[in-house]
């Protein structure tokens, strides 16, 4: 067993099994998002695309795209978060809600392209 790709495999799951509980629920209902579930995917999703640099191979490039993706896109989302809640002061409308969730959504589509390619890479692997 390669312990790296244990660990590589460990983030890429982590960072898209944080991601989709950060979007679960009504898109407008800051009840239903946890903002520190939303920090944890940006951190998670920070590491999985810094483990993803040393690959050389046109898969880890399409990897590591597709971290980068959902790493800007969480940060993005975090970075609105911040802004309606300490910036404009003002209570989490439903519009503010489904802008932060929706930047979250669009990371989760990358964390989900990153882990078929995952399961296609270790598939591919195993016939070798």
């Amino acid at each position: 067993m390669n312990l790296e790709k244990v660990v590589f495999g460990f983030f890429v799951l982590l960072a898209a099994t944080l991601n989709f509980g950060y979007v679960t629920g009504d898109i407008g209902n800051p009840e239903h998002h946890n903002v520190l579930e939303l920090y944890a995917a940006v951190v998670v999703n920070v590491i999985a695309a810094i483990l993803k640099f040393g690959d050389r191979t046109q898969i880890g490039a399409i990897h590591l795209a597709a971290s980068l993706v959902a790493t800007i896109q969480l940060i993005a989302a975090a970075l609105a978060w911040i802004w309606f809640t300490q910036i404009a002061f003002e209570p989490l409308s439903v519009h503010a809600m489904s802008s932060v969730v929706s930047l979250a959504l669009g990371a989760l589509l990358a964390n989900v392209v990153s882990v078929v390619l995952m399961v296609i890479e270790t598939a591919n692997f195993r016939r070798h």
